[in-house]
């Protein structure tokens, strides 16, 4: 039996290595693969007759260990200098403005449709407002090097702007003053703590010796983000500065500060350190939407009762993004076709109290806009190849 898993688990991760590796010809986003692959892996033990554990509470820490990973791998590629910090400013723009809006359109609805607390539906409808940074940052490969870097800074700063938005409502039953201040000083502690760590980990970069440096790294990086996660802080800024602090270290060698770095030693090992998060966010990543795919019922996916609400949620996502995309004086292809919901929109279902539910919010219509979003997608990336 040991042997059996241990056989499927290596084939199913080659064949999301070969999914990867043809989504740059094909322009299928793996991760279409990789759920149609999980899903069927379900199909089949149903036939032999294999009892598989509930395997859903490994979903969330998959989910979690996956944001981190990607959000790094993303940063360590941006180049941040003066030239850009327009560019930087309409992705942030770009990132907030359709999130919020989307989700203040579809909390009207839940709440007059649904039944239940505005306050309630705000927060079912954010999971459904934030572009996925897993789907989307694994999905350009073949775009210019503008248009990937202004998909890394949107979809990276909608998860980090998402959550914070997410947890702020989760956190405060009563949302005033008192509440944004502490909110506010929330932002104030977590810069601080990111300061610290930023230089604590390039210290450790640089210094150690030992031939295994750069897990303990990562590592550290997760409990960081997991004990800000304990005290409600917004962990993933910890990640987007660490990640953009070691990508730009050219920019800053003229501080002083920085002198009392080895900078020639530390830009060695960045390179290695990125080769070793691609490799690290590649595996979970995939074992993430394997087990998702996995643990999709049939039902779930034809469930007409939702289907409504996933094409009209889908067309809300993309249709906001063409006006915001005319707004903002910004190409419409092939920006316009990466909106893809994903990781982060499970993990943020998943952590919605049962109290603070809606009847339209569930398993069925999270996948059925993660799909419909990552087609168009596809749609999009492959008109924009033929182009």
């Amino acid at each position: 039996m040991t042997s059996a898993i241990i056989i499927t688990l290596c084939l199913l991760l080659l064949l999301a290595y070969i999914f990867d590796i043809s989504s740059s010809r094909t322009n299928i986003p793996s991760v279409l693969l990789l759920l149609l692959l999980g899903w069927g892996v379900n199909q089949v033990t149903k036939v032999i007759g294999i009892h598989i554990p509930d395997l859903t509470p490994v979903l969330p820490a998959l989910g979690s260990i996956g944001l981190i990973l990607i959000v790094l791998e993303g940063t360590l590629d941006l180049k941040l200098d003066k030239s850009k910090y327009k560019f930087i400013f309409k992705s942030f723009v770009f990132a907030l403005s359709p999130m919020l809006i989307l989700s203040f359109i579809l909390a009207f609805a839940f709440y007059y449709f649904g039944n239940i607390p505005y306050k309630y539906g705000l927060i079912n409808a954010i999971p459904l407002s934030i572009i996925s940074s897993a789907i989307a940052i694994s999905s350009i490969k073949n775009l210019k090097t503008s248009d990937k870097e202004f998909i890394t800074y949107e979809s990276s700063l909608s998860d980090i702007l998402g959550i914070i938005f997410f947890n702020f409502l989760i956190l405060n039953e009563v949302i005033n003053i008192s509440s944004v201040g502490y909110f506010l000083l929330d932002i104030i502690i977590i810069l601080i703590i990111s300061f610290i760590a930023i230089i604590g980990l390039a210290l450790l970069l640089s210094k150690i010796k030992h031939h295994v440096k750069f897990l303990p790294i990562i590592l550290i990086i997760i409990l960081v983000y997991y004990f800000a996660e304990i005290f409600h802080l917004p962990a993933l800024i910890v990640i987007l500065l660490f990640g953009l602090f070691l990508a730009n270290l050219d920019e800053l060698k003229h501080f002083d500060f920085f002198l009392r770095f080895n900078t020639e030693t530390l830009e060695k090992e960045i390179v290695k350190f990125k080769d070793l998060t691609s490799e690290m966010t590649f595996l979970i990543r995939t074992m993430f939407f394997l087990l998702f795919g996995f643990l999709i019922e049939t039902k779930e996916l034809l469930n007409l009762s939702s289907l409504l609400w996933a094409i009209v949620i889908t067309v809300l996502i993309f249709g906001l993004r063409a006006l915001h995309l005319y707004l903002l004086k910004l190409p419409l292809k092939p920006l316009f076709y990466i909106a893809p919901r994903g990781l982060i929109t499970i993990l943020l279902f998943l952590s919605i109290p049962a109290s603070q539910g809606c009847i339209f919010i569930n398993k069925s219509l999270i996948i059925q806009v993660i799909i419909l979003s990552a087609f168009v997608m596809m749609i999009g990336l492959i008109n924009n190849k033929k182009d």
